[in-house]
């Protein structure tokens, strides 16, 4: 089933956040809404879609992708997914929030789900596999839906460039590992939704992302 996607440019980071969707059910990756107006406008495409939200899941848990997650969790009532490697990079959030800008900063509760590589999780028609991609951060994570050709890349891959790898947990040599035999191994046609900037494919960052200098 062909399902749609909305993006959202959150917070001071210029974080996207999405919403997948089957027409009926949604999830939402990596809420970054922190200001009110921007959890407002999070709502209001629920509701006028009439969609019901099933999971909240985040590809990996550095501030700018998780501003909204108590927010979210609150409103909605719903299941939390996060790789057990990034449970500590979720809890020292609160330690450096207020240094970022953000003193307003409230900790979700502990994820109530934890994913694997290799797990395939779905929400009605909504269906992922989950692929782990650390190097960014220690327990990144995309989500790749192979029936609509796209992957949630977070912040391991970008248009033209990478995940920085200079924050606590990143290395550079996993990074390249991780781009290089998980997502270059996905279909050149695959679309790649990141967490920063606009979409790009995989064929085009196999033939020209600097990554491949390094």
């Amino acid at each position: 089933m062909a399902l749609s996607i909305q993006k959202f440019s959150f917070n001071g980071f210029q974080e996207n956040t999405y919403i997948v969707q089957d027409g009926v059910n949604c999830v939402i990756i990596d809420p970054g809404c922190y200001e009110k107006h921007e959890q407002d406008e999070l709502v209001s495409y629920i509701e006028t879609n009439n969609l019901t939200p099933a999971a909240l899941l985040l590809t990996h848990a550095h501030i700018d992708h998780v501003l909204g997650c108590a927010f979210v969790l609150a409103k909605f009532d719903i299941d939390f997914y996060l790789h057990k490697e990034d449970l500590q990079t979720l809890n020292s959030v609160s330690d450096y929030a207020s240094i970022y800008g953000y003193p307003g900063y409230l900790a979700p509760p502990a994820p109530n789900k934890m994913l694997n590589d290799g797990d395939f999780i779905a929400f009605g028609n909504i269906k992922f596999e989950v692929k782990f991609t650390p190097g960014h951060a220690t327990g990144h994570v995309v989500f790749y839906n192979k029936e609509n050709g796209f992957v949630i890349n977070g912040d391991v891959l970008f248009a033209g460039s990478f995940g920085r790898t200079d924050l606590p947990g990143g290395d550079l040599e996993i990074l390249k590992n991780s781009i290089h035999n998980v997502l270059f191994k996905l279909p050149e046609e695959t679309v790649v939704y990141c967490g920063h900037g606009g979409e790009t494919t995989i064929g085009q960052e196999k033939a020209t992302n600097y990554i491949l200098q390094f």
